[in-house]
């Protein structure tokens, strides 16, 4: 019984680092497109776009602020 109980432990702390690992990556892709948006909210749209369609695309963590700064500089101005 020890040892299930320290199994079921070990697997639940590392699941739990794990989705907390991922969430912040998330967090931080996210808060870099929005830095990138300048305040202003029709970019901020068109930011999350272009953030969501690098996740589809496969984009590298490495590449993503590259990626993401050639879309804002791209973004038609009004």
């Amino acid at each position: 019984m020890d040892y299930f109980i320290i199994v079921v432990t070990t697997a639940a702390g590392l699941y739990f680092h794990w989705w907390l690992f991922r969430r912040i990556r998330q967090w931080s892709d996210r808060d870099l497109a929005l830095s990138l948006a300048e305040g202003d909210a029709d970019k901020r749209r068109y930011m999350l776009e272009q953030l969501a369609r690098a996740q589809r695309e496969g984009v590298r963590r490495r590449d993503l602020p590259k990626y993401l700064e050639q879309a804002a500089v791209q973004y038609p101005a009004p």
